[in-house]
């Protein structure tokens, strides 16, 4: 008789830490996981330069957070969708013979009551070890993720990650650091935010806030408003009330060597109807500049087809029409808020930053220019 294959947690080897291995394999895969309110995404790559190699990949709209505004608690049906969608994530790490991985968790986990138990739910059924990692850590991931996008032009760069329960914002000061050196200063932060000790031009991060409305928590919260557009003039001034402390973001800055740098479904949707691209296309959208006036005109064309309408637009996609208008809230405030005309948009976010800062922590990048 063929030996009964192992199931569950016995199956799945526990990944490798991924802090200063005594000799870094250039060849090892690396994967990074991120479990959100709304999705659930991975990547599996490899080194190459000073950046990476994507080698496969994996993004599901499982909606883990739904309902956990009204009850605390991550709900049955949510918790089996997101364990099928980590099943096929597993597979995939198996498939490629990944040993050294990142698996996080964010706001959902963060928030509900259940969350310890769904972790280890998850760790039996999968195999998966979860980690729910802090707002800050969140957000620093987030940022470095951003470098190669930040200009040597940048003195003042904000970043914004908007995600499906909460929105991460950082300011950092990049005035003191060399014009050719900001993007690589912006990867240093992988070490944290308040690194004292490096012995490279480093940046400054002068404040970061992480505001507990996402997409999918700010559609919630207004869920009971049926008029389409009082319902989206609420959002975005519901969301500006929320970072009344965030203070020093409201002082009149400089527009020139200001930089604001947003990562989210919503801003690379925003980038693509703008484009009209009816077939999502990341090397059109990842570094591109839009003006306030053209995100306007996005998100009044998103008003006027209504409810409806968005569910019929392919620019904006069966995923992502629930959650669009909250999403265009948030970004419209944040450009009321901030001085400048112009919005860079990142296809990048979470798992880019939890690969960078695994090769980064075990010397596999070249430290060569982004």
């Amino acid at each position: 008789m063929a030996p009964k294959r192992p199931t569950g947690a016995d199956a799945f080897p526990k990944p490798v830490e991924s802090s200063a291995p005594a000799r870094p394999d250039p060849n090892a895969l690396y994967a990074a996981l991120d479990l959100g309110t709304n999705s659930c995404r991975m990547l599996i790559a490899q080194p190459k330069g000073s950046q990476f190699h994507v080698i496969d990949s994996f993004s599901k709209s499982v909606q883990l957070g739904q309902g956990l505004e009204r009850s605390g608690r991550l709900s049955r049906a949510s918790m089996a969708r997101t364990i099928q969608a980590l099943r096929i994530c597993r597979q995939k790490i198996e498939r490629h013979n990944v040993r050294r991985m990142r698996l996080v968790a964010t706001e959902a986990c963060r928030r509900a009551r259940n969350a310890t138990e769904f972790i280890r739910q998850v760790r039996r059924e999968t195999g998966l070890t979860l980690e729910i990692i802090q707002p800050e850590e969140e957000a620093r991931l987030a940022v470095i993720s951003c470098a190669p996008l930040v200009s040597t032009r940048t003195e003042q760069l904000l970043v914004v990650d908007i995600g499906g329960g909460s929105t991460e914002l950082v300011w950092i000061d990049l005035s003191r650091v060399a014009p050719r050196d900001r993007p690589r200063a912006i990867m240093r932060l992988h070490a944290g935010f308040h690194t004292t000790d490096s012995p490279f031009p480093t940046a400054k991060v002068v404040d970061w806030i992480s505001v507990p409305l996402g997409v999918a928590t700010l559609r919630d919260q207004f869920s009971d408003v049926s008029d389409d557009a009082a319902r989206y003039a609420l959002m975005s001034w519901f969301f500006e009330e929320n970072l009344a402390e965030f203070a020093p973001y409201q002082d009149e800055q400089a527009r020139e060597g200001f930089q604001i740098i947003g990562t989210s479904g919503t801003v690379t949707t925003v980038a693509a109807s703008h484009l009209g691209l009816k077939r999502y296309d990341r090397t059109k959208v990842d570094g591109l500049r839009m003006t306030s006036d053209q995100i306007e005109a996005v998100i009044q064309g998103y008003l006027d087809l209504g409810p409806a309408g968005r569910r019929r637009d392919p620019r904006i996609g069966p995923d992502r029409h629930a959650l669009i208008m909250s999403g265009s809230a948030i970004l419209q405030a944040l450009l009321r808020l901030w001085p400048t005309d112009q919005l860079s948009v990142a296809d990048r976010g979470l798992r880019e930053g939890l690969l960078y800062a695994q090769m980064s922590a075990d010397g596999v990048l070249e430290d060569g220019p982004l």
